[in-house]
Parts: C-alpha cells; structure tokens; sequence
C-alpha cells in the first residue's frame, strides 16, 4: 500500500495534565483496564471478594455471604483468586481442621476501588431488577 492510500491521521491529542502514566503506552492501559474489569466482573469474583472484606474468613461464612453460588463454584473461585493473589488460604491446624481465606492488600484494594460501582448499584437498584426487554 503506497502512503497515497491510506488515509491521512489526524494529529495526536496532547495529554491533560495529569492523566500521563509514566512509561506506559495507552494501548498498554486500555489493556490493563479491560483485564482488570474481567477479572473483577468474573461471575461471583467480586462478591467472594466483597464477602472476604466484609469479614467472611470459612468457606461456610462465604457461602453465607454469597446467596446462589455453589460449593463447587465457590471452591473453583476461591482456588482462582489465591491463584492470582488475591486471597489467602491458611490451613488451621485444630481438630477438625480449618481452612481460612483472607483477601490480601490486593483484593481489599480492588474491592475499595469498586466501592463506587456498589454506590452506583444502591443508587439505580431500579435499573439493576427491571427484566431486560
């Protein structure tokens, strides 16, 4: 393809003051966005992490928290977000023994940074419960 071809780019825009990430390439945070609203919108992710920091810590207490979540679902995600660092399990060795999961700094970090789509959700609970058309 010769440059008479392809269409002329407009200018680049110039950052507001502030808004720059040092070293980052927009694309790079667009991508960082969309991986981080995908992991926080993994169905039920966000709610076991809520319910952790809400003072959940035994697999009985999540389950409580979270309402219409399956024990298998519930175990798969909570081995996914241990996985991806974001709870901790800590094996209690009493009789019978105990599992405790607890968010780490990370997941009580992404559970405060979505604080205000639980103020939006309280807010427009009409919208959230009207049947989709």
């Amino acid at each position: 393809m010769t440059s008479e071809m392809t269409a002329p780019r407009s200018p680049a825009r110039a950052p507001r003051p502030g808004t720059e990430a040092p070293n980052m390439a927009k694309e790079d945070e667009c991508l960082l966005f969309q991986r981080t609203l995908e992991l926080a919108g993994r169905r039920w992710s966000g709610a076991i992490l809520y319910a952790g920091v809400a003072g959940a810590r035994r697999f009985v207490e999540y389950r409580r928290y979270v309402r219409g979540i399956s024990d298998r679902l519930l175990t798969q995600r909570l081995r996914e977000l241990e996985r991806q660092g974001f709870i901790t399990r800590e094996v209690v060795p009493t009789m019978p023994v105990q599992i405790r999961y607890t968010p780490t700094s990370a997941g009580a970090e992404l559970v405060a940074a979505l604080q205000p789509l639980g103020t939006w959700g309280r807010k427009h609970h009409d919208v959230l419960d009207a049947e989709p058309t």
